[in-house]
């Protein structure tokens, strides 16, 4: 039986690291509908996730040009639409995290399914945080709404492969409460 083929269809690599993590419960951006995202770090040395994003990118607008052109006369050049990967060195030079990487913003009206490297499915929250690295399954797709065109980006499953410094700046608990018995409490 033959396998078929989703051009618009890609696995990251194992060393994306998710960001803004928001797996488990969905999440209303500017007063839309609740989704569940997350935003995937790609290194930049990672060719062939970045490769394999941007052939999808490019599967999908020639799927969607007719999408795309709407009610206009003609599709717009992939060049002046809206697209999902972005530059982590230009568009978060501050941030060492995003430091020679790519990221792309990833979503869906439904919960993604989340398995460890074993591929058990993964039931406790604290598993999956901001920070951790892992393999995504994405899937690039046309739209145009409200006068906004592009290619967006959908998030299918998730793939925790290793465990990362937590993103955001929050501590956790052993962390805060690992003080020497000496220790003054109160100071």
């Amino acid at each position: 039986m033959a396998k078929i083929v989703n051009k618009t269809k890609v696995i990251t690599g194992p060393r994306t690291r998710w960001s803004y993590a928001n797996v488990w419960d969905p999440k209303s951006i500017n007063g839309g509908t609740p989704k569940y995202s997350v935003s995937l770090i790609i290194p930049k040395s990672d060719r062939k996730t970045v490769e394999a994003i941007k052939a999808a990118i490019q599967a999908a607008y020639e799927e969607g040009e007719s999408k795309l052109k709407g009610n206009g006369k003609t599709v717009p050049a992939l060049s002046v639409i809206k697209t999902p990967l972005r530059d982590g060195d230009a568009e978060r030079p501050d941030d060492p995290v995003y430091a020679d990487a790519y990221f792309i913003n990833a979503n869906s009206a439904t919960a993604p399914g989340i398995v460890d490297a074993d591929l058990n499915p993964i039931l406790e929250r604290s598993e999956v945080y901001s920070g951790v690295y892992g393999r995504a399954s994405i899937n690039l797709y046309a739209f145009n709404s409200n006068g906004n065109r592009g290619i967006a980006c959908g998030l299918n499953n998730l793939q925790k492969i290793s465990d990362g410094e937590p993103l955001g700046g929050k501590s956790c608990a052993e962390d805060d409460f690992s003080t020497e018995d000496d220790d003054d409490y109160l100071s």
